[in-house]
């Protein structure tokens, strides 16, 4: 897997994604293709042998709304193509998330918001060493986030 930036192509791709529920909230169905490829956005494709699997973002665009966040650490976020979910691909792709977040912006910390229903990601990212240190309800969809935060 490798960080690469993020194409027309590929944001036209990504905008088609549709997970099923309870993961809806991932849905990127509708989004103007452009928010992706504006690099100043923090949007990057995760690839592997050529192929688009799946997206990584950071900073701003990777915070989700309801919470009151800091400039302490670097938000990052993403998601695998929907096929691709529930495969085992998740820890090796925010892995590299990381890798590339190290050498892109050196942070000297790691955050990431995640939903409470999505137990697979939790234990993913309990994995790579992220600790819980708060969680909220976001106005845009009622879901309830955890922050987890980790030293980069």
């Amino acid at each position: 897997m490798e960080i690469v930036e993020l194409t027309r192509e590929h944001a036209d791709d990504i905008v088609t994604w549709s997970y099923p529920e309870p993961n809806g909230c991932y849905d990127l169905t509708g989004m103007d293709p452009r928010h992706f490829t504006d690099l100043s956005r923090g949007f990057w494709a995760l690839v592997e042998d050529g192929r688009l699997i799946g997206y990584r973002c950071y900073g701003r665009q990777a915070r989700v709304p309801g919470f009151d966040y800091d400039d302490e650490a670097l938000d990052i976020g993403g998601g695998l193509r929907p096929e691709l979910t529930g495969q085992g691909l998740g820890q090796d792709a925010i892995s590299t998330g990381l890798e590339f977040a190290r050498a892109q912006f050196t942070p000297t910390r790691f955050r990431v918001t995640v939903a409470e229903f999505n137990v697979r990601a939790l234990k993913v990212v309990d994995a790579l060493g992220f600790v819980a240190i708060d969680k909220f309800e976001s106005p845009a969809d009622l879901t309830t986030y955890a922050v987890l935060v980790r030293d980069a």
